[in-house]
């Protein structure tokens, strides 16, 4: 049997009274989770909701949240989370692809449900409690059977849609639980964890990363509705939070915050980093505000549920600027573009294998075959394997710069400017060149209080890149365009400097 509430049942049963989520002040049992699950799935019932239907919520995080996601999968529907920074239009694009029955808002966000017909509200206290929706006791909605089976569709999640229209992935529930079962085995996720949840939900990220993971343990979530560095600082200390999953803009908000020593952090053993390769610079900070923790770089993606490679314990400077070996049921290689495997040490893309990685795209057949490679996903990213099996990334593939017939890995150049002390935020990317093709364009984002000339970057730059490399244009900006994992949009940016002015 498969259903993301059998072991939140399970604790509920052997200690009811453990705590399973903190949010905004409701510090929540696994037994009262299991009763708000209940009446969450006896509602969507009532309202014809069944098994294969997709169920959307565009939800900011929230208690409701996780008691919905795990309602819809009691009575066998689909999950679909929805990206709430979206645009109406775009929200209205992934309910009609995804073939939505019914959408689950929060008030503030009501708006963007557009023309959409079937919708149910919630205001703030149904927010805190979901079985504030109904407002009445409602008959329990009957046992799924026969049972979900390991290839059932769980969930499906749209891809950010950095190139073209974003497109849903298929999350079966043999991907979630092979996805859980690394988790708890690389993170050694025990019961008295704890963690925080501060990147939205929507995102696997947060979700998976290991996300609802720890209430396979028996563990706590402890839930922000939203990212501010002070209180996330403020909830490590007050919670005791042991683990968070953030993306590196996060992080860097973290060590900027002026509100760092005001707070004990004692208490974090690990955070993970994902949504782009972190800066050098800020891993080896890490240490300096988390005196008991480690900075676990990652690589991962919507397609696997997220955390493919996490860095081993001990050895984040030995291979620093590595996100680590591949999961016990994930197996990693680098191909050529025939899909042929290339040696140790070799440029290539980077393609997965294993039980939690999607089976491919909603009614997208052709998407889906352009995809693998026989049984290995291509995830369109560029990375080489060292003789350790620990992988490096090196570039999208579609960030690839050429200029004058020379490939150039734009996080190879993003690394020299990140050690530029007037750098706060860093994107390269390559420019139509009339003469080379392509021209390497640095974009940066300073510290507050200083100036970069385009004369002192080409003198840091000399000595630490070769000369093809080196940026021919300087772009200074107040901020830099990201989706909401995190991800720079570096398609935007180049649409925005080729874009008359």
């Amino acid at each position: 049997m498969f259903s993301l509430d059998a072991a939140v049942r399970y604790h509920a049963g052997q200690f009811p009274d453990r705590l399973a989520v903190v949010y905004e002040g409701q510090r929540i049992s696994y037994a009262d989770l299991e009763e708000r699950i209940e009446a969450a799935a006896a509602l969507l019932h009532t309202r014809g909701i069944g098994r294969g239907q997709v169920v959307a919520l565009l939800m900011k995080n929230s208690s409701a949240f996780i008691e919905l996601s795990i309602a819809i999968s009691r009575i066998g529907a689909v999950l679909l989370p929805v990206n709430y920074r979206l645009a109406v239009d775009e929200v209205r694009y992934i309910l009609e692809h995804a073939g939505a029955v019914l959408l689950l808002v929060d008030a503030e966000l009501a708006h963007l449900a557009g023309s959409f017909a079937a919708v149910l509200t919630l205001d703030c206290a149904a927010q805190q409690d979901s079985r504030r929706l109904s407002g009445a006791a409602l008959p329990p909605a009957p046992e799924l059977e026969p049972p979900a089976q390991s290839d059932d569709l769980l969930r499906l999640m749209y891809t950010s849609g950095t190139t073209d229209r974003p497109k849903g992935v298929m999350h079966t529930y043999g991907n979630y639980y092979w996805k859980c079962f690394d988790h708890i085995i690389g993170l050694a996720l025990k019961p008295d964890d704890r963690l925080l949840v501060v990147g939205p939900l929507y995102h696997v990220g947060a979700f998976d990363l290991p996300g609802l993971a720890m209430l396979l343990v028996g563990g706590s979530l402890v839930v922000l509705r939203e990212y501010q560095a002070e209180a996330t600082l403020a909830a490590i200390e007050r919670e005791r939070i042991s683990g968070v999953w953030m993306a590196p803009v996060m992080f860097g908000g973290l060590l900027s915050s002026l509100a760092c020593d005001r707070h004990d952090l004692s208490s974090l053993r690990w955070m993970i980093g994902g949504g782009e390769r972190t800066p050098e610079a800020r891993i080896r900070q890490f240490s300096s505000l988390f005196p008991n923790g480690r900075y676990i770089d990652a690589y991962g993606l919507t397609e696997s549920c997220s955390g493919d490679t996490l860095m081993r314990p001990g050895w984040e400077l030995r291979k620093i600027g590595s996100v680590g070996p591949a999961l016990a049921h994930v197996q990693i290689r680098i191909c050529d573009d025939h899909g042929q495997t290339l040696p140790d040490g070799s440029d290539g893309e980077i393609c997965l294998r294993g039980p939690k990685i999607t089976k491919g795209y909603w009614r997208d057949p052709q998407r889906t075959a352009a995809a693998f490679h026989g049984d290995w996903f291509r995830t369109g990213d560029v990375g080489q394997l060292d003789a350790d099996g620990f992988l490096t990334l090196t570039d999208r593939k579609k960030d690839m710069i050429i200029s004058g017939a020379e490939n150039i890995a734009s996080s190879e150049v993003e690394r020299v400017l990140y050690a530029l002390p007037q750098v706060a935020e860093a994107a390269v990317i390559g420019m139509p060149d009339e003469r080379w093709g392509e021209r390497v364009v640095a974009v940066v984002v300073l510290k507050p209080g200083t100036t970069l000339s385009k004369e002192q970057l080409e003198i840091h730059c000399k000595p630490l890149l070769a000369g093809f490399k080196s940026p021919r244009q300087l772009v200074i900006r107040e901020t830099l365009p990201r989706n909401p994992s995190g991800k720079i949009l570096k398609r935007v940016l180049r649409e925005e400097l080729m874009a008359p002015s």
